[in-house]
């Protein structure tokens, strides 16, 4: 699931309250994506993640307006798909 939004006082935002007591109050709005089973560790090409993955770091792109450049698939430096160098 993805919080996209909040509930507060009836009515929805994408942005949580900076005060804590609204904060509080608030209720998350959840998005829910079908998930996967097959592994993405190890994992070192975009195209070699299960369909359900790739949907779901498509969507947060999406929700947040920004590329998913880098994604780690495991705890060496080499399981990590770099779609976009963030330095060049």
């Amino acid at each position: 699931r993805i919080c996209n939004g909040y509930l507060l006082k009836g009515w929805q935002t994408d942005i949580l309250p900076a005060g804590a007591e609204d904060a509080a109050e608030c209720v998350p709005v959840y998005e829910s994506l079908p998930g996967w089973r097959d592994t993405t560790v190890g994992v070192k090409r975009y195209q070699d993640l299960p369909a359900n993955a790739r949907t779901y770091l498509e969507r947060m792109e999406a929700i947040c307006g920004v590329p998913v450049d880098m994604i780690s698939t495991g705890a060496d430096r080499e399981e990590t798909i770099v779609r976009r160098h963030p330095f060049k």
